[in-house]
């Protein structure tokens, strides 16, 4: 079959924050806890260095304002969430200048009944959307593609 590529890119009219879009999704239950007693995050930096950390959810409020640090806008952010109701989740990542945030389903994705070699990207819409729309969502575009 080949591997799969599926995200949901978020654009928004100001730029916004890691703190404002989870507290945004937090009411409809996402979680920075994709496994319990781990939030996995990442901070891209002029190394160029895509390397992921690990932190406690007791620190979740203090990784938050690191992820949003000022020295951190010109570099990507990475958040990752998950909803646990639903046994899924995925990757937030912050572009530069952040008015830009792509969602990655990486996380135990959910699949289309009838044709599971596709990601359920409708499930994602309505499960991130509308407490997006909150936060200054101006448009999102999603997309799958099979290499």
């Amino acid at each position: 079959m080949g591997s799969r590529d599926a995200d949901i890119d978020f654009t928004f009219f100001d730029p916004t924050t890691v703190r404002a879009v989870f507290d945004a999704l937090t009411p409809a239950g996402w979680s920075a806890e994709e496994v319990p007693g781990c939030v996995r995050y990442l901070i891209n930096d002029a190394a160029d260095l895509y390397d992921w950390s690990a932190g406690a959810p007791e620190r979740l409020d203090e990784l938050l304002t690191e992820l949003d640090s000022p020295a951190h806008l010109p570099y990507v952010v990475c958040l990752n969430v998950y909803a646990p109701r639903a046994r899924t989740g995925g990757t937030l990542m912050f572009h530069p200048g952040r008015t830009a945030v792509s969602f990655s389903p990486v996380i135990d994705r959910r699949r289309i009944p009838g044709a599971p070699e596709f990601t359920d990207l409708a499930w994602y819409l309505h499960a991130l959307v509308p407490g997006l729309v909150t936060t200054g969502l101006k448009g999102y575009e999603a997309h799958e593609i099979r290499w």
